[in-house]
């Protein structure tokens, strides 16, 4: 138990809690007083102990139950209500199946769930490794659970039924079995979000560095808390301002030019060569943008910060339109921008998910690029910059590289601000590996100090 402490105290201070050498001392001498048996004393225990902020209660809360809790609900088995005759024919169904569905189907069936050493290959095969929250430990887990079969089960499940209804079973031993495995179902997929989540804060306790810097300009958006993202919302005024000043000065220098040594030699022809009047090139600096938005769920705070960082620099564009895609695509409306000016994001997000409603599993970059290029081509042309913000990822939907390279080649530019880690790209439903080599810029924008300096050379036409 000491040992588990010990871990459960790295894992709060990699979450941004400070405990002292002091605190942790005081945690061990509590549980040697009060001990472990009752479970809700020992976590009131630790708590008056290491945590002395009212904000840092979240992550205590986070965290205690992936480092001190069961493994999850136990499976049940399906088998103790069957009488032999109907043991075999369910051996028999699963038998037939194909292997991964199998596989699913015998762990909800039997009541012996997957190992712990099944449970951790799934997880690095899902992406947990470049996983640095619990909140990239939701889309891990979602990966981990289509790994599994998860996205085909309902189909599986029915033909199961046929199955067993050909053989003889009755109705009564069959909505028993289903009983079992829509219990055992729910059991594993918690099973599941456990061991990721305990995984990733386990290999985030090893970093801290790396997510809990001094400054929150370099904390992952993903890992902020509340207090953390109002006061990040506060400093991209700041950093607005220093970005206009980068820009007005480039586009001061671009009025001058730079030396045009061919256009100079041209001119001069008429005085045998000598050059007595100089050329230079000018530029047209102010970028004409089109955003396309991913607003599912996990990508919200890249998108708030983005949308901020653009209204606070649109007078540095000569013009800019916003579009917000999730299973289909929607112009981001004025009221969006208005709220988030106004210190709104709650509001904000309201009204696009009012546009596109939440949907597991609903994200579909493919068929949005469909829609915008049939209904909206009309605002990209050889003056625009086309930025995508997004993962990359389709839920195994067609990826339309065909629409990507079109739109590469209408725009002036195609850029893509990815907010997920670059080793997660290319895993499970990510497309992003066949999309990197259409773009002219490629940004991993992570956290906002990533964002600016995206921005910062996206304004400077890089």
């Amino acid at each position: 138990m000491d040992n588990r402490v010990v871990e459960f105290v790295r894992g709060l201070r990699a979450s941004g809690v400070r405990v002292s050498l002091a605190e942790s001392v005081d945690a061990m001498n509590a549980i040697e007083a009060l001990g472990i048996v009752n479970k809700d004393v020992f976590r009131e225990s630790l708590r008056a102990t290491l945590v002395k902020e009212s904000d840092d209660f979240a992550a205590f809360n986070e965290l205690f139950p992936l480092y001190f809790g069961s493994d999850g609900p136990p499976l049940q088995s399906a088998m103790e209500d069957l009488s032999a005759d109907e043991q075999d024919m369910l051996k028999m169904a699963l038998s037939a199946m194909s292997g991964r569905l199998q596989q699913l189907m015998a762990w909800l069936t039997s009541g012996e769930g997957p190992t712990k050493e099944e449970l951790e290959e799934l997880a690095r095969r899902s992406g947990a490794d470049w996983a640095n929250s619990q909140q990239e430990g939701h889309w891990v887990t979602r990966r981990m659970l289509r790994q599994m079969g998860y996205a085909h089960l309902e189909e599986q499940i029915r033909q199961l039924v046929e199955m067993l209804q050909q053989m003889g079973m009755s109705r009564e031993a069959i909505e028993k079995l289903l009983g079992v495995v829509e219990a055992n179902k729910e059991a594993l997929a918690e099973q599941t979000a456990r061991q990721v989540g305990l995984q990733i804060a386990q290999q985030r306790a090893n970093r801290p560095e790396d997510l809990h810097g001094p400054d929150l300009m370099y904390k992952s958006f993903d890992a902020l808390t509340a207090n953390e993202t109002a006061i990040l919302r506060q400093e991209v005024q700041r950093l607005a301002t220093q970005l206009r000043s980068r820009a007005a000065l480039r586009r001061k220098r671009g009025r001058q030019g730079k030396f045009d040594s061919k256009a100079t030699i041209r001119a001069n022809q008429r005085y045998g060569g000598v050059p007595l009047e100089l050329k230079y090139k000018t530029r047209k600096l102010k970028p004409s943008l089109v955003l396309l938005c991913d607003v599912s769920r996990s990508t919200e705070n890249v998108v708030e910060f983005m949308l901020r960082l653009s209204y606070q620099l649109h007078d540095q564009v000569s013009k800019m339109r916003s579009f917000a895609f999730y299973n289909r695509l929607e112009p981001i409306p004025d009221e969006v921008m208005t709220k988030l000016r106004h210190d709104q994001p709650e509001a904000a997000f309201e009204v696009i998910r009012q546009l596109l409603p939440y949907i597991p599993y609903g994200t579909d970059l493919g068929g949005s690029l469909a829609e915008f290029t049939e209904n909206h081509l009309g605002v990209v042309n050889g003056r625009t910059t086309l930025i995508i913000l997004g993962d990359g990822r389709n839920n195994f939907s067609s990826p339309r590289i065909d629409l990507i390279k079109s739109l590469q080649r209408k725009a002036k530019k195609l850029i893509w601000f990815n907010p997920e880690p670059r080793g997660a790209w290319g895993t499970d439903d990510s497309d992003m590996l066949e999309y990197e080599p259409l773009c002219d810029a490629v940004y991993e924008v992570r956290n906002l100090a990533q964002l600016a300096t995206a921005v910062d050379k996206l304004m400077a036409g890089g």
